[in-house]
């Protein structure tokens, strides 16, 4: 079932500079986004950026974000609906991996009309997004706040995520 909501052009982009980890000067790396989330306008015809629930790699690298997963689990809301895009650092036995994963947020609290919309766009952002290798429906903070439920996410021989020994 599509909805007719469109993606935003930015958004696109936004996530083909998260998908894209080239050699860049310090200056462009400290901008480039970690986490970001994706909601409809206000008219409910177009998904954006929300601008003010981002993570940027330079807060993280200069220890302003000092547990980036704990940081993004916070930007949530518990009544609203909403995607997003994580670049989530993990390993492996045999490597260091660096993978998106998109999150459709579905929590108990949203309306079901919310709900409905948001279900039915799901599709016209994954198309805009080629190259995600994890999806993840998340309908509550119980499903999301363990490391170990990402974990899972990203595969049966993940080590550590963040950081964080599993």
């Amino acid at each position: 079932m599509a909805s007719g909501v469109k993606v935003c052009d930015e958004v696109v982009n936004c996530f083909n500079n998260m998908k894209v980890r080239k050699a860049c000067a310090k200056g462009e790396a400290m901008k480039r986004k970690k986490a970001i989330m994706l909601v409809l306008n206000k008219a409910k015809d177009l998904i954006v950026l929300d601008e003010e629930r981002q993570i940027l790699m330079g807060d993280v690298q200069q220890g302003l974000i000092k547990d980036p997963f704990e940081h993004f689990m916070g930007m949530f809301h518990k009544d609203h609906c909403c995607y997003a895009v994580y670049d989530a650092n993990y390993e492996t036995k045999e490597s260091k991996k660096e993978e998106l994963i998109f999150i459709h947020w579905s929590p108990e609290g949203a309306t079901v009309k919310e709900k409905l919309i948001y279900a039915s766009s799901k599709d016209a952002v994954t198309k805009k997004f080629q190259g995600v290798k994890h999806e993840w429906q998340v309908n509550g903070f119980e499903d999301l706040a363990d490391i170990h439920s990402l974990a899972s996410k990203l595969g049966s021989d993940v080590v550590s995520v963040e950081q964080r020994h599993i």
